[in-house]
């Protein structure tokens, strides 16, 4: 890379339009078109922002939410679809690298919802669809784990980008597989959580989170919180004072934008919803690595190894007739002869 690019974020702090994918994608396309306004080539929303995040996974027993399942379900997308247009059609309106969540229908199963996040180009071309590995514990009654296929780095014009949800930004060995790929640029998307333990700081840990993944790959992250709007609270909580107040807990939701010295660029915003902008200069990222280059000269391949299985996983495999063969995403066809072309990717 002769070249380092220099640009705008933008981490967006937002509530969605609660269990109504057509506003929240309104709502999506409206703080891109307003973070592009104030100059932002990187854009990145909060997890499962498309409809919103089942709180009440944590608020009720599983036979109490099991007709919750089934209303997300039915609020959910498809991937490719109507929604997932509108989002890159308005990325290349405003020739913006854009990251979102939603929550995604499995294309073979009314059982099957992912934890997914979009990566789109600023041409509007759906670069990477990546599942969620694993749903972070009453998240298991909801979301199906994805598989290691998605684990992958693109290379755009603002420079080698990955992307993880929440909970995976604590997992080394998957931050890691982004980093030795080359990721210069991490997003990271969070959603609101004050139904955690009460000794546990939301803002607090993404804080640590990011600022770990920065200062140990020398990266810049990008993340972004969803927040709770009363709208929220009035359908996760009804009449019940208890799980009104839970959902009002402060400091459950941190945005911002951290530097490869673990720093955040900017103050982060807290709880509230807005958008932070920082400025990147990816030349920043140089010398930290001739210290620590956990990817390079920081490490000992001789010693350590890690192997990835990037094999889409699909339920069923059909050896005789290709025509039949289910495929890693619809996006993502099998040629004929068969070759996984999902193994070949821009990073």
């Amino acid at each position: 890379m002769d070249t380092f690019p220099r640009f705008t974020a933008a981490a967006i702090q937002a509530a969605p339009v609660y269990l109504d994918p057509a506003a929240t994608v309104d709502k999506a396309v409206a703080l891109i078109e307003e973070a592009a306004r104030n100059g932002a080539s990187l854009v990145v929303l909060p997890e499962v922002f498309v409809p919103g995040y089942p709180y009440w996974n944590w608020t009720m027993n599983p036979v109490q939410g099991s007709p919750w399942f089934e209303r997300l379900y039915r609020s959910s997308i498809d991937v490719p679809g109507p929604h997932v247009d509108r989002l890159c059609a308005a990325a290349r309106k405003h020739n913006a690298v854009v990251v979102i969540g939603v929550n995604e229908r499995g294309p073979h199963s009314l059982g099957v919802l992912y934890n997914t996040l979009l990566t789109i180009g600023p041409d509007g071309q759906l670069l990477g669809v990546h599942r969620k590995l694993v749903p972070t514990w009453a998240e298991k009654l909801t979301w199906t784990g994805g598989d290691g296929s998605s684990l992958r780095v693109h290379r755009t014009p603002i420079g080698p980008l990955g992307a993880l949800a929440c909970g995976e930004n604590t997992n080394t060995l998957a931050r890691f597989t982004l980093l030795a790929q080359g990721e210069l640029v991490h997003a990271a998307s969070y959603i609101a959580l004050p139904v955690a333990p009460e000794d546990y700081d939301m803002a607090d840990a993404i804080a640590v989170r990011t600022a770990a993944h920065s200062f140990e790959g020398k990266v810049f992250s990008v993340v972004s919180c969803s927040t709770i709007s009363p709208e929220i609270v009035d359908t996760v909580a009804g009449d019940d004072e208890e799980i009104r107040r839970v959902l009002a807990r402060p400091r459950s939701a941190l945005s911002g934008i951290f530097g490869p010295d673990g720093r955040p660029v900017t103050e982060p915003l807290v709880d509230d919803e807005g958008i932070v902008y920082a400025e990147i200069d990816l030349a920043k990222c140089i010398q930290p690595k001739q210290m620590h280059d956990i990817v390079g000269h920081y490490n000992r391949f001789d010693v350590f190894q890690l192997h990835v299985d990037n094999t889409p996983r699909t339920p069923v495999t059909f050896t005789a007739d290709l025509a039949r063969q289910p495929t890693a995403h619809p996006r993502i066809p099998l040629p004929a002869d068969g070759t996984d072309t999902t193994k070949e990717d821009d990073a």
